[in-house]
């Protein structure tokens, strides 16, 4: 029998604060603009996936 998911919580937490990053200083780290994108494609290719199915 397969199990379905009607439901996902997602929980993110985005800082302004450079220094609480894992990233190096002078890394090239995208900004909230290309984040909000990236998340859209994401969730655009999840949805187009399930309605394929």
């Amino acid at each position: 029998m397969p199990i379905i998911i009607n439901e996902i919580e997602i929980s993110v937490s985005v800082s302004d604060d450079a220094s609480s990053s894992g990233a190096p200083p002078g890394s090239n780290t995208p900004s909230k603009e290309e984040i909000i994108k990236e998340c859209v494609e994401q969730v655009m290719e999840i949805l187009k996936q399930k309605n394929e199915r």
